[in-house]
């Protein structure tokens, strides 16, 4: 199976109204070309489920700039104050959770697990409307999987299969929303031959990914 496409392609395949999972952390292993195109092609009304809101014009800010977001899952938005005036305004609905919660709940959405239970929060305002569980003496909240109709990550290599190798702290959020995004979308800044790649640096093997953004054409998509 071919799984290399165009930039543009990929996004032409993301219908309005779309959950996506984008990894990254304040840009760090974010899908850049991707999220460009998106912007580019005005898809709107998505669900963001992401560690972060990025910054003004970068990253995800990028997409919260451009309005196409309608509800943001993510751990805080301090950093992009255009996130934060869309909030406030109700012109976006901004679910935070905590990181390791966040990344936990993606886990176990890929994982096909049940949930997660956790004690961060308790006692908060984080606590609010969800189930608790007690366990010798101790109380836990119930934070439910997630899951989305694509997941969109960076990777530092990817072969032509579709294994990746991630660098350094960019691997972030990547790994994990591969599993829990029903079609995953690689971004990878170089595509090497098979066995380039050792195999104990894939880190993403090729079963879960479904596409990989080609290099870019001389109009750079």
């Amino acid at each position: 199976m071919n799984k290399s496409l165009s930039c543009a392609r990929a996004v032409e395949m993301i219908p309005d109204g779309s959950s996506l999972m984008i990894g990254g952390f304040m840009g760090v292993g974010s899908p850049h070309r991707v999220i460009a195109e998106i912007v580019l092609q005005g898809r709107r009304d998505l669900t963001v489920i992401a560690n972060d809101a990025g910054l003004p014009d970068y990253g995800i800010g990028r997409l919260i700039r451009a309005r196409l977001i309608r509800r943001l899952v993510s751990t805080h938005i301090g950093l992009n104050p255009e996130a934060q005036q869309q909030m406030l305004a109700g012109e976006i609905e901004v679910e935070l959770s905590p990181q390791g919660t966040l990344a936990e709940r993606i886990r176990a959405g890929g994982f096909g697990l049940g949930g997660v239970l956790t004690p961060t929060g308790i006692g908060t305002l984080a606590a609010e409307n969800k189930p608790t569980v007690e366990i010798d003496g101790r109380y836990f909240l119930l934070e439910r999987p997630m899951t989305a109709d694509f997941a969109i990550i960076a990777a530092h290599r990817s072969d032509y299969h579709g294994n990746l190798e991630y660098s350094l702290t960019a691997r972030n959020f990547n790994p994990v929303m591969a599993l829990a995004g029903r079609t995953v979308i690689a971004e990878p800044e170089h595509i090497v031959p098979i066995g380039v790649i050792p195999p104990d640096m894939v880190a993403t093997p090729f079963v879960c990914v479904d596409y990989i953004i080609e290099r870019c054409g001389t109009n750079g998509r």
